[in-house]
């Protein structure tokens, strides 16, 4: 389990962070700095006030341009441009930095995230949506790299803003700024209520947009079916509904953020109102200068500007606090199959294979295997046949270690298989599945995918081995052909094929075969079993397979029947015991003969 802080995400840029600091600093003290040019031409140049003997500017004023207006009004309009140069290049400097940090927090957070996902076990993967995991690894990270470039140094910028200006407000005068302050609880009160109900109403559409992208990615994987089964309409009426509802949260959290920032600006005119009216009372009876209340006023603009700025920014934030929830629980989810403490690399097997008294469940009190026990020696076949739903895919799934028994032991060469590391253990193993599954890239890239670094000489090997290399040399660009997503512009038979193929290039000592002949016609099936028989020899082999007759010459057979095993023995020797494996194999034999006679 992961302990997501975004300390640890923003630490190693430590020294960005630092000189975009700096540059907050700058940029607020610019801030501050912006009016007293104006309050310096109203109190001199325009005789609001003389400027003798009126705080430390007026001495700095006094004692660099002298009593001359003219020389006063340039040292003013200099200092204006020389406050707004110097508040750009602050700004430019947090701007750039901010942008730059967070597109490499986005980075390393989409890798960890990524890296995390892989390596969760697959009862995890067997109950999570995964467009909801997609929508993590893009939609929230990027909600959180928006508030890193946008809202992470700006809210200290408006933070400064709100400490510094009422600093300043009450060395002027500090009866007139409590007036100018009697409105900041009732609008902090109003930002805090609504951000909370923004923040709320934020993490529902994420959730909702999870779901649409799930349901988005489920149909156009299955693509195929929808459209053998004509449910186009069926399927786009599902979006729709989805969408609705989509909509409805997202206009409601946009009602919530479309009421705040006006309730904020009303608040705010009543509190410049007070200013205005109460220090135009002070301006006419001698109590305040003229330029005092410029200040004053601009000052109020820009306190009350951060607030609406932290209000606005409640969308930035809602958005990236619930994306950094929603990736904290995926980054916080026990594994839970994981290397122990103290598992060591697995040396070389030899391929002896043993389960004792092992027991297993996907969901609680819902057992799958119960009480299984079987030993496989190094080298030979082992098949295990029974109905469907009856436990085999499960018994090979534990081999690697996909999963872990509840009760019992899966050994390998007389060790327990949790002892190992798991990728030292799958690095042993080779899997040829029922759904053979290849990816939108090169037919050589594919082959070599068992085998990361494999030389051309070894993919033309196993392609050979595989029964492969004769269609493939065929293929418009040979082994360059990039090979459609999932495999779809390739045959049952070829897609089994290539899956041999990089099986035969990792050349490991145990293989795990699930129904690799399914959906093959009789040509493509002795292709692959041709290419098969070669893949198994001199290694101990697990064979899955409804048609018995693949699997005769099996050194043994395990009969499995609701997650037992009823029997075990060669074929023949369950033929004579008239059994469930007899049953099972004349019930295929008659229905072979009639379609035989049917043909």
């Amino acid at each position: 389990m992961r302990q997501l802080k975004i300390v640890d995400l923003l630490r190693p840029h430590w020294k960005a962070l630092a000189l975009g600091f700096l540059a907050v600093i700058g940029e607020s003290a610019t801030d501050l700095l912006q009016p007293w040019p104006l309050k310096i031409v109203f109190d001199n140049v325009l005789k609001s006030r003389s400027l003798h003997g009126h705080g430390w500017l007026n001495h700095l004023v006094l004692s660099t341009v002298g009593n001359d207006s003219l020389a006063i009004l340039r040292f003013a309009a200099i200092a204006a441009l020389a406050i707004a140069v110097a508040g750009a290049i602050c700004s430019y400097t947090e701007k750039y930095l901010t942008t730059s940090i967070g597109q490499w927090v986005m980075h390393d957070l989409r890798l960890m995230l990524y890296s995390h996902v892989q390596r969760l076990s697959l009862s995890y993967h067997d109950h999570k949506q995964t467009g909801d995991l997609i929508s993590r690894v893009t939609g929230d990270i990027d909600a959180i790299q928006s508030f890193i470039a946008s809202g992470l140094l700006g809210v200290l910028i408006n933070s400064l803003t709100l400490v510094g200006m009422p600093i300043v407000m009450f060395y002027i005068n500090w009866r007139f700024t409590m007036i100018a302050l009697s409105v900041a609880p009732v609008l902090f009160a109003v930002v805090y209520s609504y951000t909370r109900r923004i923040k709320k109403a934020s993490r529902e559409v994420r959730k909702k947009e999870g779901e649409i992208v799930s349901v988005i990615q489920e149909v156009l994987t299955s693509i195929r079916v929808v459209k053998a089964f004509a449910r186009e309409d069926y399927e786009q009426r599902r979006l729709e509904e989805e969408s609705l509802e989509s909509v409805e949260m997202a206009l409601h959290a946009r009602s919530l953020k479309a009421k705040l920032s006006p309730l904020v600006e009303i608040i705010v005119a009543v509190g410049t109102s007070m200013v205005l009216w109460f220090g135009a009372h002070m301006v006419l009876s001698g109590d305040l200068s003229a330029g005092s209340l410029i200040v004053f006023i601009f000052y109020l603009g820009m306190m009350y500007k951060p607030m609406q700025e932290l209000s606005k920014m409640t969308d930035a934030y809602a958005k990236a606090a619930v994306g950094y929830e929603r990736i904290r629980e995926v980054l916080e989810t026990r594994r839970d199959v994981r290397d122990l403490p103290g598992a060591r690399l697995a040396p070389p097997f030899k391929g002896r294979i043993e389960f004792e008294k092992v027991s297993f469940s996907y969901e609680p009190n819902r057992p799958v295997l119960r009480d299984i026990s079987l030993r496989i020696e190094p080298g030979h076949v082992a098949a295990l046949v029974g109905p469907t739903g009856a436990g085999k895919t499960s018994i090979i799934s534990l081999i690697p270690r996909f999963y872990d028994p509840d009760s019992g032991q899966v050994k390998i060469d007389g060790r327990d298989i949790r002892r190992f590391t798991q990728q030292s253990l799958r690095r042993q193993i080779s899997l040829v599945l029922q759904e053979t599954l290849l990816f939108h890239a090169p037919v050589w890239n594919n082959i070599a995918y068992g085998k990361p670094g494999a030389t051309r000489s070894e993919i033309l090997r196993a392609a050979e081995l595989a029964n492969a290399h004769e269609f493939i040399e065929k293929m418009p660009e040979g082994y360059n052909t990039i090979i459609g997503e999932r495999g779809v512009t390739l045959s049952g038979g070829q897609r089994q094929r290539i899956a041999i193929a990089r099986a035969v290039i990792r050349n490991t000592p145990i293989l795990i075969l699930d129904e690799p002949s399914t959906g093959l016609d009789a040509g493509a099936e002795k292709v692959v079993f041709d290419a098969l028989n070669r893949l198994m020899e001199g290694r101990t082999s697990i064979v899955i397979a409804h048609r018995l007759s693949t699997i005769r010459r099996a050194d043994v057979i395990f009969v499995v029947k609701d997650g037992t095993i009823v029997e075990r023995g060669r074929h023949e020797d369950l033929l004579k015991s008239r059994g469930l494996y007899s049953e099972l194999y004349e019930l295929q034999f008659c229905e072979t003969e009639d379609t035989q006679h049917a043909s």
